[in-house]
């Protein structure tokens, strides 16, 4: 795997694109408009044209979406039609089930949720699951803030509304006392603390990506839940329940990011905990981290928008220097954490705090 076209060219995906450029690949951008300077070629392309995606891929070996979720099943169509590799960042239940049926006549590999939540979130839990002779429970928090909050919400969307108002709306997929369940989002609230800084975290939907179907049986307990600062869930929902906004997801989608923008001072804040036998004594393990921007490709970088571009391209070097399968879809807990770390683009992880 050599050439790659990343598809979107926002924050993430060109910051995507500047890492894999940077790890050796030759990269091509597509955007509806390619008007920035980039260091790898790019041009204007309709995304939503999945005959004209065929011809894009005709001269490459892998493609990675980093477009709104909608779009990522035509582009896996045609990724798939062409025999390249498969890679995106989608939080949708309903899209990633799509890719796997996709994924059992692909001679590539068709790797969607890998980026944050689902993505890292889960290679962690899953290094913690291994660990145990029995996991009764794996717990795993994410939440991107902003670090100076302001207002009630205390919030700022840094990342696609779309894709928070899919999270904060659509049903969870838990596994609760050994049965597979589907719970309603913003729910089950609790509190927390990290680096002393109180949260909140309940559901959200699509975090825990394919883990319910590979740990059913095996685990006892596994949910993803989203943090927040105190007082958020209340307020998400009374406006998307109590004013009917989960009727007009397009519209609510403007409406909070009119009223909180993307701020640059932002925070990622992951929390996974899990609890098992070992020698037949419990023990809990944890990985909490507070991570904040830091300079990537040259240029200060957003949390949010490093630590989602590190997981994919650290995937996507894995699979071509052969640490992990070339063919099939490849789930989330199936790459070790630690050659996760050990690559050129992981190791972001393994070093800020």
């Amino acid at each position: 795997m050599k050439k790659i076209a990343v598809l979107g060219l926002g924050k993430v995906g060109a910051l995507a694109a500047k890492l894999l450029h940077e790890s050796g690949f030759e990269v091509t951008g597509y955007d509806l408009s390619a008007g920035d300077e980039f260091p790898f070629a790019h041009r204007e392309a309709d995304m939503a044209n999945v005959d004209g995606l065929k011809s894009l891929f005709a001269d490459v070996d892998a493609v990675l979406s980093c477009l709104p979720f909608q779009l990522n099943v035509g582009v896996a169509t045609a990724a798939h039609a062409a025999g390249i590799h498969y890679f995106d960042l989608t939080e949708d239940v309903p899209t990633t089930k799509a890719i796997i049926e996709l994924s059992h006549t692909s001679k590539a590999v068709m790797a969607p949720q890998c980026g944050l939540a689902p993505g890292f979130v889960g290679i962690v839990g899953a290094s913690q699951i291994a660990e145990f002779e029995h996991c009764r429970s794996c717990r795993m928090r994410v939440g991107a803030l902003p670090q100076n909050p302001t207002g009630l919400m205390g919030y700022a969307f840094n990342w696609s509304p779309d894709g928070v108002v899919n999270e904060y709306l659509n049903d969870c997929e838990v596994i609760e006392n050994g049965e597979r369940k589907w719970v309603s989002p913003m729910e089950w609230h609790e509190i927390l603390y990290i680096d002393g800084v109180k949260l909140e975290a309940f559901t959200t939907s699509g975090g825990l990506g394919t883990m319910c179907d590979t740990y059913l049986g095996q685990v006892d307990n596994i949910d993803y839940k989203t943090m927040r600062y105190p007082g958020h869930m209340a307020l998400m929902n009374f406006f998307f329940h109590e004013l009917l906004m989960r009727d007009r997801r397009g519209d609510a989608g403007e409406i909070l990011v009119n009223a909180k923008p993307p701020v640059s001072d932002d925070v990622v804040y992951v929390h996974v905990a899990s609890e098992g036998t070992i020698d037949g004594h419990l023990h809990r393990r944890e990985f909490v981290r507070g991570y904040r921007p830091v300079t990537a490709a040259g240029e200060m970088q957003t949390a949010i928008a490093w630590t989602t571009s590190t997981s994919v391209v650290a995937i996507i070097e894995m699979v071509r220097d052969g640490l992990l399968p070339s063919s099939g879809f490849l789930k989330q807990e199936d790459v070790p954490l630690d050659k996760f770390l050990a690559t050129r683009t992981g190791a972001f992880y393994a070093t800020r705090n």
